[in-house]
């Protein structure tokens, strides 16, 4: 008898219904607790909006239709200095000439960051007809030919991306110098550029105060979902102050708090102009 008293008390109609009455209420608990793990987790998710076309065509400016080219060019250390003097001249040369749709609107050599680097950002009136008017008339152009020639034996490596400027960033236009540029890079998860442009666009406003927003760019040709912040600041120290002052800024550390998790990876240069930057 001893060995049947379990099985008859798991028979037992009024322990069933006592165990069905634990299992309801357990099963309710976790869902409430569910529930309100999602109502505490809905105050801190961002939700965006279902993207409704590319993203290049809702953050680009629609009043205008230029096109960015962004150079790096990381140059023999050796070299650098000649580099220079020979890019200076024909560059000039190029954004001088009205038979060109382009025109140079900063060059760099970067002081921290990845050294003997030069960047060189090109502004397309015109969008891509203009990018290929500019290319196939440099094919002609038998000293920009020379001068590719002896570039290439300064060059360790180098890229370039075509760009789009945010809407809500100001238009990068010549400013007196002397100036120091940060290049802030940031390489974004896939399917996250609209979020990124969504809270930029409310953020942008604390970081205009002291003139240090110089242009903002996002990657259409080249690394993808890639995004140039260009900021100009008075010395290091000043770009200390500068950013500093945001965080007193209330809505600041929101943009921070939502954009972070965007990031795969940021880097940061600061660089110094050459003499033929419209930016100095």
């Amino acid at each position: 008898m001893a060995a049947m008293w379990p099985v008859r008390m798991w028979r037992s109609p009024t322990l069933l219904t006592r165990s069905s009455v634990a299992l309801t209420l357990s099963r309710a608990n976790s869902k409430g607790e569910e529930q309100d793990k999602g109502w505490f987790r809905s105050l801190f998710v961002h939700k965006v909006n279902q993207r409704k076309d590319a993203h290049s065509n809702l953050l680009s400016k629609k009043e205008t239709s230029s096109l960015y080219k962004m150079q790096f060019h990381n140059v023999k250390p050796e070299c650098l200095d000649v580099y220079n003097n020979l890019s200076e001249q024909i560059l000039q040369k190029l954004h001088n000439d009205p038979d060109y749709p382009c025109e140079i609107v900063g060059s760099w050599n970067t002081l921290y960051g990845e050294q003997d680097q030069a960047v060189h950002l090109w502004r397309f009136s015109g969008g891509y007809p203009a990018l290929t008017d500019a290319m196939e008339k440099l094919l002609q152009n038998k000293e920009y030919l020379e001068y590719r020639k002896e570039r290439s034996k300064m060059l360790l490596s180098r890229k370039n991306q075509l760009l789009l400027e945010f809407s809500f960033w100001n238009e990068p236009l010549p400013r007196p110098g002397p100036n120091i540029y940060e290049l802030r890079t940031y390489y974004l998860k896939p399917g996250t550029m609209i979020e990124w442009g969504n809270n930029w666009a409310r953020a942008i406003r604390f970081r205009q105060e002291n003139n240090e927003a110089v242009g903002g760019f996002f990657s259409l040709v080249g690394d993808l979902y890639v995004v140039h912040h260009l900021w100009a600041y008075k010395d290091l120290a000043s770009r200390q102050e500068t950013r500093d002052a945001a965080w007193q800024k209330s809505g600041w550390d929101e943009c921070v708090y939502y954009t972070v998790p965007l990031i795969r990876y940021m880097e940061s240069r600061i660089m110094l102009p050459l003499k033929i930057s419209t930016l100095q």
